[in-house]
């Protein structure tokens, strides 16, 4: 993979912002496309970065998965609103290895890993006892021995085209530093507020 030179900047963002930013500095915003084109909005958290992108973790079967799995363009949005900085980013995710997937499920609270079992995330359910009977009924599966991660849950990695760090500044003249590989090599462009 080419040089990633966009990380440098993202990554000491990412020092101040767990630093500085009071609540879930890690919530990121996804957008995807169904295979009808219909867009849609939601927050995950990103649980890992590096050069080669951005991972977060979810159910492959839940409505993103199945977007992603229809089309693999995603665009991202991390809003740190104490620092006044937006980190957006554009380009196509790739699964994360099982190995990958397992080692992240490994560090997850128990209830959490009993939740992946009991929800069938992005389907209608009658009422939230459902969740709770769900849960209850993983926890006596599971009683005495690990969680095992569920085959359908997994994670993937935002692999960027496009980068850009958006700094805010009085009288809305805020400097937009972005990043864009083209024929996999990296350029650096200015844009205006």
């Amino acid at each position: 993979m080419a040089e990633a030179p966009w990380y440098a900047p993202f990554a000491a963002w990412w020092a101040e912002a767990e630093a500085h930013e009071p609540r879930v500095p890690d919530a990121m915003q996804i957008a995807t496309v169904d295979a009808d084109g219909s867009p849609s909005l939601r927050t995950v958290l990103l649980k890992e970065h590096g050069p080669d992108g951005l991972v977060f973790y979810t159910h492959t079967t839940s409505r993103k998965g199945r977007a992603l799995a229809a089309d693999s363009r995603l665009a991202a949005c991390l809003h740190w609103k104490s620092l006044e900085r937006q980190v957006l980013a554009e380009g196509r995710v790739v699964p994360v290895t099982a190995t990958q997937a397992d080692a992240y499920w490994a560090t997850r609270p128990r209830g959490s890993q009993l939740g992946a079992w009991a929800s069938p995330q992005s389907e209608e359910i009658a009422d939230r006892q459902v969740l709770l009977d769900g849960v209850d009924a993983a926890a006596r599966r599971f009683d005495g021995q690990e969680v095992p991660r569920p085959a359908g849950w997994s994670g993937f990695r935002l692999v960027p085209e496009r980068v850009e760090l958006w700094q805010g500044h009085a009288d809305r003249l805020h400097e937009r530093r972005c990043w864009l590989r083209e024929d996999g090599v990296w350029r650096q462009v200015l844009l205006a507020p």
